[in-house]
This record gives structure tokens, sequence and C-alpha cells, in this order.
């Protein structure tokens, strides 16, 4: 079964992998810094189309993300 903490893990390698800041992240897909803070560190879970534009702009298939081979 995949949790949420996997996909939050996922999410930050791919930021990490990608090289770019979390500020340049979040202005890149017009959110706030501490809206970017919360989907990081879990409190709160990206929409689907914040979610798709997360992927788009670290060039990183969704699946990974998603924890789905």
């Amino acid at each position: 079964m995949i949790t949420l903490e996997q996909i939050r893990t996922k999410m930050i390698e791919a930021i990490q992998t990608c090289g770019i800041t979390k500020a340049d992240l979040s202005r890149r897909l017009n959110i706030k810094p501490p809206t970017l803070s919360q989907y990081l560190s879990g409190r709160a879970m990206p929409a689907l189309d914040t979610f798709a534009n997360i992927c788009a702009v670290l060039d990183v298939d969704a699946n990974e993300i998603l924890c789905i081979k």
C-alpha cells in the first residue's frame, strides 16, 4: 500500500534532484511558499492540477512521485 509519507518523500527527492529551490518552485507554480511547505511537510496535499504542474516543472513522471511502477 502506498502512503502519503512515501509520496511526500518522492516529491522532496524530485525537488532535490531537479536542483530547483523551493522559492523558485513556488514562484513557477504561482503558489505561496508556505503552501508549498505544507505540501512538503505532509500537512496538506496539492490539488490534482497543482500536482500535475509540480510534475511538469520538475520534469518528473507523476507515476514516479505516486510510487506507481
